[in-house]
């Protein structure tokens, strides 16, 4: 059980070496992106939620 648990944790350690990590430029960007369209889909569920709202109260 120790054997394969060094094993496992040499072959993640040489898996992570052939890993390409993004530059921080490419990540600011994703991260730009991300946050803006959580923000836009916040924004659209929260019109649909009032939206559904106001039918709610008008039918009930």
């Amino acid at each position: 059980m120790i054997k394969k648990t060094k094993k496992f944790f040499e072959d993640v350690q040489f898996e992570m070496k052939k890993v390409s990590w993004p530059t921080f430029d490419e990540l600011r960007g994703a991260v730009y992106v991300v946050l803006t369209l959580s923000l836009l889909f916040a924004v659209f569920l929260f019109i649909v939620d009032l939206l559904l709202n106001r039918a709610m109260s008008v039918l009930l």
